[in-house]
């Protein structure tokens, strides 16, 4: 997906397992199928899990979930990755690795979750627990700034996209956003990344959220993105609802959603169709929810 990524496999994940926790080294090692961008995946046995960076600028987001994951955990009503362990660069691979325990679950499909109110409740609930973390000494969020830090490359990817979508219908739901009122609060606690490969469901119940590589204070509109990336529109209400959000910050909401998937949409047409065709499904749902 990147041309600055490394090659990454089994046997490579099953070397380095083997020289750092020799004690795992004979355990199964499979490579996981995911939408992620950053990371690579291998299931480790039954009970772990392997993730490494794909590339430079995934490698920071170790030691920050390695640092605030911790934290975060114990107050959240769902679970969220366990580090268990930190692999260090070996066998031609740079950079450093983490081990976590497996969280059981399913991502759930756009377009298909089977009990939404249901799903959008306990996302609304996970919100709400994640903002009442206190936020003393924590990191910047990586989407946690203005709207319109946004503007260029949200217009820089519209032009890309050219006749692939509406480009005149998105930028004037764009150029309203911008006018929306700003995030004036506290700096509050948003996970950043609210997708639907992030969320893990499991008898029709949110049980787990993964990568924190996004998570720290700021706006904590970002995280309304599940409205529009998940949930059909009959839940959004109930989404809303639990997580309190007035108009303003709906707005601003459904703003992050729209530009994260125009940005993404060109970059990944070809090289990760299903978040290409999540980003799609985004910008379908805001466009027939702006009429």
């Amino acid at each position: 997906m990147h041309a600055d990524e490394v090659c990454l496999d089994a046997p490579l994940v099953q070397r380095l397992i083997a020289r750092r926790f020799p004690h795992w080294g004979a355990l199964p090692v499979r490579r996981l199928a995911s939408s992620g961008t950053e990371n690579a995946m291998f299931r480790l046995g039954s009970d772990l899990l392997v993730r490494l960076p794909r590339r430079p600028g995934a490698v920071p987001d170790l030691a920050h979930e390695q640092r605030w994951l911790p934290r975060l955990g114990p107050l959240l009503p769902v679970a969220v990755p366990e580090p268990v362990g930190v692999g260090e660069p070996d066998e031609g691979y740079p950079w450093p690795w983490s081990v976590y325990r497996w969280l059981r679950g399913r991502n759930p499909v756009a377009g298909a979750v089977p009990e939404p109110e249901r799903l959008a409740g306990d996302l609304g609930a996970f919100v709400r627990a994640l903002r009442r973390i206190p936020p003393r000494d924590g990191p910047p969020g990586y989407r946690g700034g203005p709207l319109r830090d946004r503007d260029e490359p949200t217009r820089a990817a519209v032009a890309e996209l050219g006749g692939r979508v509406d480009g005149g219908a998105v930028t004037a739901l764009w150029e309203q956003s911008l006018n929306v009122p700003a995030h004036t609060g506290p700096p509050v606690w948003a996970h950043g990344d609210l997708s639907p490969g992030n969320v893990l469901v499991d008898e029709g119940r949110l049980h787990a959220v993964i990568d924190f590589g996004c998570a720290g204070v700021g706006d904590p509109a970002v995280d309304l993105i599940a409205a529009w990336n998940l949930l059909p529109a009959s839940a959004r209400e109930t989404f809303r609802e639990a997580v309190g959000a007035d108009d303003a910050e709906w707005a601003r909401g459904r703003a992050w959603a729209l530009s994260i998937s125009l940005i993404q949409l060109p970059y990944y047409w070809d090289t990760n169709p299903a978040l290409a065709d999540n980003s799609r499904h985004v910008i379908a749902e805001i466009l027939a929810e702006a009429g």
